[in-house]
């Protein structure tokens, strides 16, 4: 459920850390340089960035500093092989949030990755509560008091989405890539018909709200 950008230009260290994040349970996407990382930002929500620094086109500390200067507080963990102190502090101070240096351990990165989302308030804990509303991402439940509704997987991943970033405005194509896949044939009209079932089937409770955006997609407004 959870998104990672892996941005370097190295191939065989993308197809590395691609490997190892997916069997670690997150979902990857894979950008050559930090011009490709902003691309495929476009397309696709993202939850955390691991980051070279050296890389053509637009290296790691210029993509930082876009992302900060644009108020853009997303995740970022710097992984490469400058070690030299003024590396890092430069690293640090574009508006990384971590820095790690190759050679890399698997057991390190993945604890420090899980330490970024944990200080950015991502759910891990597999499960959204919304006043008296539970989510359970285990067993695809919405529970209120003693009413227990189980979703179709789609509908439930919708908006387990939404509600995890409560006044986000999502794309329809956002939507599309990261819940049906970049891949579908499906339109992205589907999102709009599972956006109505999902408003049919909690209508009139009073937790939350997802609220159609002009022009722009869709995003859950918490009520309590």
């Amino acid at each position: 459920m959870l998104h990672i950008l892996v941005v370097d230009d190295d191939k065989n260290t993308r197809l590395l850390l691609t490997a190892l994040l997916e069997e670690a349970g997150y979902t990857v996407t894979a950008a050559s340089n930090g011009e490709e990382a902003l691309e495929k930002m476009d397309r696709a929500h993202v939850d955390l960035v691991v980051l070279d620094i050296m890389m053509p086109k637009m290296d790691g500390y210029e993509f930082t500093r876009l992302l900060r200067e644009s108020d853009n507080q997303l995740p970022i963990l710097m992984v490469s092989a400058k070690q030299l102190p003024a590396d890092k502090h430069k690293g640090f101070a574009v508006g990384t949030d971590d820095y790690i240096t190759k050679p890399i351990d698997d057991e390190e990165l993945l604890y420090r990755i899980k330490a970024l989302l944990r200080r950015a308030s991502i759910a891990t804990e597999r499960r959204i509560t919304v006043g008296d509303v539970v989510l359970d991402y285990d067993s695809f439940t919405v529970t209120k008091g003693d009413a227990v509704q189980e979703l179709p997987q789609k509908e439930f991943l919708l908006l387990y989405k939404l509600l995890s970033y409560p006044g986000k405005i999502f794309t329809r194509i956002q939507l599309m890539d990261e819940i049906w896949g970049a891949d579908s044939e499906t339109g992205w009209e589907t999102v709009t018909v599972h956006i109505g079932r999902l408003r049919r089937r909690f209508e009139g409770w009073e937790e939350f709200q997802i609220e159609s955006v002009r022009g722009l997609g869709y995003k859950a407004v918490k009520k309590v």
